[in-house]
């Protein structure tokens, strides 16, 4: 089946201050037609390091719904955001859907992405969870911690490290109250604190999804966090696994030990030092390994995907790697799930 195509058209004037915008967060109008359907647009780059790339990552809002084209550089398999996102889902944490297109813009082709929802308000609409807020986790000072990772001292605010998506004011001030309270709460207080505060459950799913795929940066931030209509809790939604299944983020060949069994940031510690809490972890990554996590789940996903991608790939001039080390790389995850698989199955008995 062809890959769907999305058409970006751009004035030249819009194009001009995208570029002066480049390491800036502001949007220009635009024109996209999707499935033969043209809507005004506001487009924007988006990326970290990667905005320095020869091929760029765009971000695009339509309607209050954003979308995220990742040129996904760094990854040479171009699966890792996709398959992540996958997985989440099988151990029942919610998570952006994906897929992979052909750009266009002005008409010209800038060759394959990956299509990410973004998570907004219709992400919730769409999977009927109600939610009173959602925060962005946007740095390494989103680590649920009182000190400064930088500088050592006490947080200017605690919300530094997230940005406001929705909900009021009061929405913050309950966020912030969560992270000093339970940071200060200790014993069976805490505990109780915690359970009343936070969907532990959820959390520890989340938990072992970034632990699972090896998501080196997923801890302390590049995730997503609401509040639930449902039960008044916070909760958890990954974002940004392109660094997962054996590579980091730049692309580079790491260790499956890399990240250990208890991940980190303050609040898993806290979580993890209660037996309750440890004992319900253990038994949410038994039963990933027991059921979803495994190579004959995984790799007949990485192999679907390989083949519908593999000939866009193989034309593709924009792509940092070669079509030989592409069609590498679905033995390079099955590896990585071979090893972490024996690796949580050992470390399991520590925690």
């Amino acid at each position: 089946m062809p890959l769907p195509v999305r058409s970006l058209i751009i004035s030249e004037s819009a194009s001009r201050e995208l570029e002066r915008n480049l390491w800036n967060d502001n949007y220009v109008p635009a024109k996209m037609t999707t499935n033969g359907r043209t809507a005004s647009v506001l487009v924007r780059y988006r990326g970290g390091h990667t905005r320095g790339y020869p091929k760029r990552s765009y971000e695009v809002v339509s309607k209050n719904q954003a979308f995220h084209y990742n040129a996904e550089f760094d990854d040479p398999s171009m699966l890792r955001n996709a398959l992540s996102f996958a997985f989440f889902p099988m151990i029942g944490i919610p998570a952006p859907r994906t897929k992979h297109v052909l750009l266009m813009m002005n008409g010209q082709p800038l060759g394959i992405y990956l299509e990410i929802e973004g998570v907004e308000k219709l992400f919730f609409r769409r999977r009927r969870i109600g939610a009173y807020s959602l925060f962005y986790a946007i740095n390494n000072r989103a680590d649920f911690g009182l000190m400064s990772p930088d500088t050592d001292h006490l947080k200017s605010s605690l919300f530094t490290g997230y940005e406001h998506r929705f909900g009021g004011s009061s929405e913050k001030a309950k966020l912030k109250s969560f992270i000093k309270r339970f940071n200060s709460l200790k014993g069976t207080k805490g505990e109780a604190f915690i359970k009343s505060r936070l969907d532990v459950t959820n959390y520890l799913g989340w938990l072992a999804g970034a632990v699972l795929t090896g998501n080196y940066d997923g801890f302390e931030q590049n995730y997503a966090i609401y509040r639930s209509r449902k039960t008044s809790k916070l909760r958890m939604i990954p974002w940004d696994y392109e660094g997962t299944w054996g590579r980091n983020c730049y692309g580079r060949r790491v260790e499956s030990d890399l990240v250990e069994v208890a991940g980190y940031n303050f609040l898993t510690r806290k979580l993890l030092g209660y037996s309750s809490i440890r004992r319900q972890y253990k038994t949410i990554l038994l039963k990933a390994l027991n059921g979803p996590f495994s190579e004959s789940r995984l790799m007949p996903i990485v192999e679907r995907m390989v083949n519908q991608i593999a000939p866009y790939i193989r034309e593709d001039p924009t792509r940092r790697w070669s079509f030989g080390e592409f069609l590498g790389e679905p033995n390079v995850i099955r590896q990585y799930i071979r090893e972490r698989r024996a690796i949580i199955q050992a470390e399991i008995k520590n925690l």
